[in-house]
């Protein structure tokens, strides 16, 4: 394994639970760790729970172009290029066809599709000057196995998948590596607004799903994690 000491890793979405979690973790493992996230009261909370400076910390509307080169600008004016970029950033809206309006349909592709592109074109380009990097987004097990109700989240994360495949195949001269992880139902605030019912006392909990991006982010130099899938205990085929 890799050892994350000294490396700048940045987390896009730091302010949920799991992003939370595994700055924590990073932070711990001696990583200079730079946030990004919507809420900028809830991202100082993080950092300053975590003890990370608030210059390293900086709002981000992942769905607004110039917001993320905002934040491109600002972090690569202090770094080269970042090592690890962790993309936690999303929406999770789960309705019927019948009630899903098509404003909802836009506003999840934009923030889940379309926002993790705008990243890759501002941050891609200095991770390419040095020809290495590591990538994790988080497309869920709904970018692989979709379920009634997630008609938009499963468009958005089937469409997150085949753009990172894509990129993936541009990128094969290169160290720059990319992680897909295939989360299960992770008992966090994502559900608190969903109208199913769900037995979130069964679900992945924070911590755990944050460690295993904390894993991933020290995958060995001579390898790749191409993609992992984590889910509850009692959901195991899929």
């Amino acid at each position: 394994m890799e050892s994350l000491k000294g490396k700048n890793v940045l987390i896009v979405g730091a302010t949920g639970g799991i992003g939370s979690q595994a700055a924590r973790m990073m932070q711990q493992s001696g990583a200079r760790l730079w946030l990004a996230g919507r809420n900028a009261q809830k991202l100082e909370q993080v950092a300053a729970g975590i003890g990370v400076a608030a210059s390293q910390i900086h709002g981000v509307d992942v769905t607004s172009e110039d917001s993320v080169a905002a934040l491109a600008q600002w972090l690569h004016a202090q770094v080269p290029a970042v090592d690890v970029l962790v993309v936690l950033s999303g929406i999770g809206i789960i309705k019927s066809m019948d009630a899903l309006g098509a404003d909802e349909f836009q506003q999840t592709l934009q923030t889940n599709l379309f926002g993790p592109f705008l990243l890759m074109k501002h941050f891609l380009p200095a991770m390419k000057e040095q020809k290495k990097g590591l990538i994790i987004n988080i497309p869920g097990v709904l970018g692989k196995v979709p379920m009634a109700g997630a008609a938009a989240y499963s468009a958005s994360k089937y469409g997150l998948v085949g753009m990172m495949q894509s990129i993936r195949e541009e990128l094969k001269r290169t160290e720059i590596r990319i992680t897909n992880i295939f989360m299960g139902g992770v008992d966090s605030p994502f559900w608190d607004t969903i109208d199913l019912r769900v037995q979130r006392d069964k679900m992945i909990r924070e911590e755990e799903a944050a460690k295993a991006i904390w894993f991933l982010a020290q995958q060995p130099a001579s390898g790749v994690v191409s993609e992992m899938v984590l889910q509850p205990f009692n959901h195991q085929a899929i």
